[in-house]
């Protein structure tokens, strides 16, 4: 084999390396994700970026075809379809941007880092390196945005070793002070087990069982109780009623997943529930493309499918206290965390469904993408999710 068939090979098979070791689901072990610019830059030719950059996408987001068969208890066709699908804006942007002109290399790699953190390539933005900030420069803020973006900058010229060394500095540093997230006083997040019956059975013993469970934890000192993406179900007046008379006599305070649904489609929300009543706390702002926003159904004349958001309620409030909510699919992209983080607010909440990533490390993903984002900005983070 030729030498110059062998270089590409190397390449994309690196490229895959990091893709599966940076998104393992282990926080400490995001940085990894940082190595991808260094092996993007290597390529010589646009074709061998174009390949390094389907490598490490697929690579990074290899759970979503099993994930995808289990929620349409189908085969893997679809799920490799889609697979293959999200990974076409990645790979289209990180090869149209490549150049061989070193100068130039690091401009060019900032668009595509850009590019991808904001809609719309941002919308399948899944693995961004810059998510390693958090473990780099935990307490930062903006400045550890500025920083992680800065050091790929650097990755991609022929000081990258010197570069590589820097950031294995600050992350050794991290790594050897980490510890669990803060979880801000006197609330909980509830972590259930009800598999794909959660969301689907409204039944009153479902709503019943939820129910004394929040009252257990309540009863615990929390005073705010956190349950999963979907946990309540279809939202309507009568499951309202029962949630409301259920908390009286009771300080607890409720944020609950539910699905709001009307004539032209439906809103995954987060529902506040306390003694004086109920109402919709959050809207979701990026669904999951594909199996929730359909935006092509319109165009189609037809309904259905979940409503995109994408700017709305960056922050929402209940009292006091200001939060950002991430409800899934929002903790794997990078935008909806930026944009509520130019606003400050107090905790992080992430809650999601994840009964159909079993046997996958996507769960794991959307929680340790959080957790960065939470340490980087220095933010008590509350974690709810349904297996």
């Amino acid at each position: 084999m030729h030498r110059e068939h062998i270089r590409p090979m190397l390449l994309v098979l690196a490229a895959i390396i990091v893709g599966i070791a940076g998104w393992s689901g282990h926080v400490l072990f995001l940085p990894i994700a940082l190595a991808f610019p260094i092996v993007w830059s290597l390529a010589r030719t646009r074709l061998a970026a174009a390949a390094v950059s389907a490598g490490y996408f697929l690579a990074a987001s290899r759970g979503l075809p099993q994930g995808v068969a289990a929620f349409y208890s189908s085969d893997l066709w679809p799920g490799l379809l889609l697979w293959l699908c999200a990974s076409s804006g990645f790979v289209l942007v990180h090869a149209a941007l490549w150049t061989k002109r070193a100068r130039v290399r690091p401009f060019r790699y900032l668009v595509a880092a850009l590019l991808m953190a904001v809609p719309p390539f941002g919308v399948t933005g899944w693995a961004h390196p810059i998510t390693a900030a958090g473990v780099l420069f935990p307490g930062w803020g903006w400045w550890g945005v500025i920083a992680a973006t800065a050091g790929p900058l650097g990755l991609v010229t022929r000081m990258w070793p010197a570069v590589a060394i820097v950031l294995t500095g600050f992350w050794i540093g991290s790594a050897a002070t980490w510890d669990e997230p803060k979880l801000p006083e006197a609330w909980r997040g509830v972590d259930l087990e009800f598999g794909a019956s959660l969301g689907r059975d409204v039944s009153i013993e479902r709503h019943r069982d939820l129910i004394a469970t929040v009252k257990d934890r309540a009863s615990g000192g929390a005073l705010t109780i956190v349950l999963p993406e979907s946990a309540l179900g279809f939202w309507t007046p009568t499951v309202e009623r029962l949630w409301v008379n259920a908390l009286q006599g009771s300080d607890a305070t409720v944020i609950a997943g539910a699905t709001v649904v009307d004539a032209g489609g439906y809103d995954n929300v987060l529902i506040v529930i306390s003694t004086g009543g109920a109402q919709i706390l959050y809207r979701e702002r990026m669904p999951v493309p594909g199996s929730m926003w359909q935006p092509w159904r319109p165009l189609l004349g037809q309904s259905g499918g979940a409503r995109a958001h994408f700017f709305a309620n960056p922050v929402v409030s209940i009292s006091t206290t200001r939060i950002a909510a991430l409800i899934c699919y929002e903790q794997l992209i990078v935008w909806p965390v930026l944009q509520s983080m130019l606003e400050d607010p107090d905790l992080v909440v992430a809650v999601g469904n994840g009964w159909w990533t079993k046997g996958t490390s996507i769960v794991a993903i959307q929680r340790t993408s959080a957790e960065a984002w939470a340490r980087l900005f220095a933010k008590p983070i509350v974690f709810s999710f349904n297996t």
